[in-house]
């Protein structure tokens, strides 16, 4: 059973690391996106308040994160374990983290750092296409598809996102690198911080197991 925080920038491969991790022991993967989105679904009253900031193009306040997390928390599939993708993002969440957790009698195992150099970053992600149909994810040089521009499993169109392109991505790593690779230092005080240089899932994935005693 493990109790991660998964840092990286856009691209560093915190989702497929996170899902690897998650077939070997049974633990949940929980990405801030994704409880929004189940408790808006969910009709909560914290879904509620989070769905109005959303529709009205503002950022969901820290307190209305945490509240949520602290429903998904103590939801029973999280007794076998969590890793949290891509949250927290900003020093204040962390801190707010850090005193929910207490309240619960928890302690993370590690926080991982995933360091990719931005230049493997900006190749691996100007270079990937998703098809418009099922989601299927190619990458022109590595797993093009069989025919240019059509899916392989669904036949749907193959296309650059526009959040991939060279500049777009090159936006979303200098915010990154702004108000998320701050905590990193966070941790590092914290005395929990494992920092794995590694372009390969696998690299990262036996770091972490030799840092949990896996």
């Amino acid at each position: 059973m493990m109790k991660l925080i998964l840092l990286g920038a856009p691209g560093a491969g915190k989702g497929t690391v996170a899902k690897l991790l998650t077939k070997m022991d049974g633990s949940v993967q929980i990405s801030t996106g994704d409880i929004l989105r189940a408790a808006v679904a969910a009709g909560t009253e914290l879904g509620k308040q989070a769905q109005a900031a959303m529709k009205a193009g503002e950022l969901v306040s820290d307190d209305l994160i945490m509240g949520i997390m602290r429903e998904r928390l103590k939801e029973d599939d999280c007794k076998s374990g969590y890793l949290l993708d891509g949250f927290p993002r900003t020093i204040p969440q962390a801190e707010a983290l850090k005193v929910l957790l207490a309240d619960m009698g928890e302690e993370l195992d590690a926080v991982v750092n995933i360091d990719v150099p931005r230049d493997v970053i900006l190749d691996r992600l100007t270079t990937r296409r998703t098809c418009e149909g099922c989601g299927e994810i190619y990458n022109v040089k590595s797993k093009p598809p069989k025919e240019e521009g059509k899916c392989d499993k669904c036949g749907g169109a193959v296309t650059q996102r526009e959040d991939e392109t060279e500049e777009a991505i090159g936006n979303r790593l200098d915010v990154y690198n702004e108000q998320t690779a701050p905590l990193a230092g966070f941790y590092e005080k914290e005395g929990n911080l494992l920092t794995v240089a590694a372009t390969s899932s696998e690299a990262v994935i036996d770091a972490i197991k030799e840092r949990i005693g896996m």
